[in-house]
């Protein structure tokens, strides 16, 4: 349930106000970035993630059905810690679990089991024996890959993505190259399926340009058709 108007414990000094903005933020709970939906206090430009500004005190994961994850407003301990989703830092609120010592991002602790699209079905995997279409590697982290076996693409490397893209994409002003055309072996994978029969082919990129598309919206909090139609404009700017 989302409402208009929270207060929270990471904020004391406002209220924040829930809003929806096409423009990533960082979020000031858990650190990292985010698109979408969003509570805001727009007086000490401090930003929350719905996932992180509506946690639950505990969660369980059919990854880990073993586990059981507690909200932490920071990571346990002294030691750097990773997101066993994403493999990146873990630098401000986390769902721990003490008895295997996992721990998980709140947006990738929520990240959907499925996104499904007309164009193509896409669903997460703790991992999978195919290499991912950006890095060439398998395992590593959680993966989305569609029904059709074409795409699959690691929730790290989309948080890489979008990292390098940051400035291309929402500051460069088109100077940057599309988020689609930075994993190459989608495009040489499809036309070697398609044995180069054009149509095919770019049709086929579209699709890939898609699934990016809405991995990224995942990844990034907001997993809606809206925001992956964002991102997607964001992208054809770069």
């Amino acid at each position: 349930m989302e409402y208009n108007e929270i207060a929270h414990f990471s904020h004391p000094q406002h209220t924040l106000k829930f809003e929806h903005t096409e423009f990533p933020f960082k979020c000031d709970g858990c650190k990292e970035i985010g698109i979408g939906s969003r509570y805001r206090c727009a007086i000490c430009d401090f930003d929350l993630h719905t996932h992180c500004a509506l946690p639950s005190p505990a969660i369980s994961h059919p990854f880990y059905p073993k586990c059981s994850f507690q909200f932490l407003p920071r990571p346990p301990g002294s030691t750097p810690r990773l997101c066993n989703a994403c493999e990146k830092d873990v630098t401000g609120f986390v769902y721990h679990c003490n008895s295997c010592g996992f721990d998980l991002h709140p947006c990738c602790a929520k990240l959907p089991m499925m996104i499904n699209d007309r164009e193509v079905k896409l669903y997460l995997y703790r991992k999978v024996d195919a290499p991912c279409h950006k890095c060439g590697r398998k395992g590593r982290s959680w993966s989305y890959r569609s029904t059709c076996k074409k795409y699959n693409l690691h929730v790290a490397c989309v948080r890489e993505m979008v990292m390098e893209s940051w400035y291309d994409i929402y500051v460069g002003r088109g100077k940057g190259r599309r988020l689609e055309t930075r994993i190459p072996s989608l495009k040489n994978t499809l036309q070697t399926h398609h044995h180069k029969r054009k149509d095919k082919v770019e049709k086929c990129c579209e699709i890939a340009g898609l699934v990016v598309q809405f991995v990224i919206s995942a990844v990034l909090g907001d997993p809606t058709p809206l925001i992956a139609g964002v991102i997607g404009s964001l992208m054809s700017r770069a």
